[in-house]
């Protein structure tokens, strides 16, 4: 049975390396998604990827079908794989749920849903991998060999802040100001 297994990063080089890492060990492309902040995105061009995901994969790796999609809440991000698909079906047709509700159809549990998106929100970058039995401690070592985000301490300090869920109609967070 494939299990989805998910970690968050502070920055965009260590997820996109973990990608390639991810692709040399032998997972599919289309078995992994990314979506996050690579600080080139802005408002002016994040409407140019919001239809991409499905046709992402083949030889040329994830990376390389990375668009751009405007994320309520979240802002403009660069996203590839099944994550971004969903997300951007959710926002082309004004769906709730987002990318809360893309963590969620990938069997995350709601507080894990909503940190993955508030850390996504705060400039940080997830990676996620649909991994079969056989996949997963391999996958496991390469996500967790990159030092992903402790996921309980990153929610304790959200939570000091007054951060109690992801919300997507709040404006887009700007690093250095409490969420609220």
């Amino acid at each position: 049975m494939t299990r989805t297994i998910t970690r968050s990063y502070d920055n965009y080089a260590t997820a996109s390396s973990v990608v390639e890492q991810l692709e040399g060990a032998g997972i599919s492309s289309s078995n992994i998604s990314f979506v996050g902040h690579n600080g080139e995105t802005d408002e002016t061009n994040a409407a140019e990827g919001a239809g991409i995901g499905a046709g992402v994969g083949g030889a040329a790796g994830l990376l390389a079908g990375l668009g751009l999609l405007a994320i309520p809440g979240v802002g403009p991000v660069v996203a590839a794989g099944w994550l971004a698909a969903t997300a951007a079906g959710a926002v082309a047709g004004a769906a709730a749920g987002g990318l809360v509700g893309s963590f969620v159809k990938e069997g995350h549990d709601e507080e894990e849903a909503n940190y993955y998106a508030e850390t996504v929100r705060r400039g940080g970058s997830v990676v996620s991998v649909r991994a079969e039995p056989e996949q997963e401690a391999t996958v496991e070592a390469i996500l967790d060999g990159a030092t992903p985000i402790d996921r309980d301490a990153r929610m304790a300090q959200y939570r000091q802040e007054g951060w109690t869920r992801f919300d997507e109609n709040a404006d887009p967070y700007l690093r250095g100001q409490a969420a609220i």
